[in-house]
């Protein structure tokens, strides 16, 4: 988002993936984990010494439940290493929703999910974006200061104080703030529904179809049918399905399950781009 990267788990052949999309891993200051199966984060070790080696010097901030912290701290102990880097770890506390990082573009905020441990989705919004210049009405002389002014929704005055230009005369409507809600492994919860509601895209995992809904409650997942009923009743714009059980060989049956209920829906496949203009 405007410049900002981030990365939301890691599991393992994250460096692979992170390679092949020519993803430079410095850019990557704030990494989300969502809980703390190894499917999750098994591939962050891995990315943590990738940095170091590579002659990383900025913090990276890590946001997961308490435990990530003990495993990281371990596995540097007995090999004996010593990081370039600091890591900054922030806990996540389960069941609890709150902002764990904001700055003058977007927040980011847990989501409360229902799993067999504690887990946490999260949500990423844009905050409200300046107003744009209409250049095409843009009188000649205006001071770098009175432009900036206008893009603060902010009216150009003159010495005297007076109104020279109103702001709606020389700009335009701000570009749309968009919006991105991770749910990973979670049961079926309507309590997330209004934390969710009109995100721009729902990711939502689907390890089941609704065929195996008893197996999806004893293991604290979801079926498609379940994810495509949530993007419906949040009233989501684009429900990304993914973390398919490995049981599924042909994907498409899930895909068609839960395009009967939320017709723009499609499967989070390794590789593929999602991208919400503004």
């Amino acid at each position: 988002m405007q410049g900002r990267s981030f990365l939301v788990d890691c599991g393992e052949a994250t460096q692979m993936q992170l390679m092949r999309k020519r993803v430079n891993f410095h850019r990557l200051n704030h990494i989300f984990i969502s809980h703390l199966h190894g499917d999750h984060y098994l591939g962050l070790m891995g990315l943590i010494f990738t940095m170091h080696l590579q002659g990383r010097v900025n913090d990276l901030h890590l946001y997961s439940h308490w435990g990530l912290d003990e495993i990281i701290t371990t596995q540097l102990r007995y090999s004996h290493a010593s990081l370039g880097y600091k890591i900054i770890f922030q806990p996540l506390e389960k069941g609890v929703r709150e902002i764990i990082f904001e700055d003058d573009v977007l927040t980011v905020e847990t989501i409360p999910l229902s799993h067999k441990v504690a887990c946490s989705g999260f949500l990423f919004k844009e905050r409200i974006k300046p107003r744009r210049i209409d250049k095409s009405r843009l009188p000649p002389g205006l001071l770098i200061q009175q432009i900036a002014s206008l893009k603060k929704g902010e009216n150009v005055y003159d010495e005297a104080g007076n109104i020279e230009y109103t702001n709606e005369e020389l700009t335009l409507s701000p570009r749309k703030s968009r919006s991105y809600a991770y749910c990973s492994d979670t049961a079926f919860d309507k309590n997330i529904i209004d934390q969710i509601r009109n995100v721009n895209i729902l990711y939502h995992e689907a390890t089941f179809g609704e065929d195996e809904v008893d197996k999806a409650k004893e293991t604290w997942h979801s079926t498609a049918k379940q994810a495509a009923t949530m993007a419906q009743l949040a009233q989501v714009e684009t429900l990304l399905l993914g973390h398919f059980s490995a049981r599924y060989k042909d994907l498409a049956p899930l895909l068609d399950e839960a395009k009967s209920i939320f017709p723009n829906t499609a499967l989070a496949i390794e590789g593929e781009e999602f991208t919400v203009q503004d």
